[in-house]
């Protein structure tokens, strides 16, 4: 194959390596509890985060929970159980802290894991 070929060889399959691992990423998406799902397609929506978007898994006084981290400013964090209850904001807002109702989040937390970060 000569260079010149190559040359369009090469992007193309970076294309179909980008699509099917978003396919992948979009069916563990699925799993999730819709609250969860919502709160990805809205971080999607928006402009890039500074850091990345996430959404992190952990156990919490017995439950499941699903963490998403501030992104700045003065943006509270978020904490979900498994059924789309709200529990807290353990962190952010304007003083950092959080809204103040789960200020043992960060010590009681265990399991934790990366479940979504956004990657573009």
């Amino acid at each position: 194959m000569n260079p010149k070929t190559l040359r369009y060889f090469v992007p193309f399959f970076a294309l179909l390596l980008l699509f099917e691992n978003g396919c992948k990423d979009h069916d563990s998406v699925d799993d999730l509890p819709t609250c969860v799902r919502e709160e990805i397609y809205n971080i999607l929506r928006a402009e890039v985060r500074n850091p990345p978007g996430s959404v992190w898994q952990y156990s919490y006084k017995g439950k499941t929970v699903f963490y998403i981290p501030p992104y700045c400013c003065d943006i509270p964090s978020q904490l979900f159980d498994d059924q789309c209850n709200f529990i807290c904001s353990p962190d952010g807002g304007i003083t950092g802290a959080g809204d103040g109702r789960c200020n043992d989040f960060f010590c009681l937390r265990t399991d934790g894991i990366l479940i979504w970060r956004d990657t573009r």
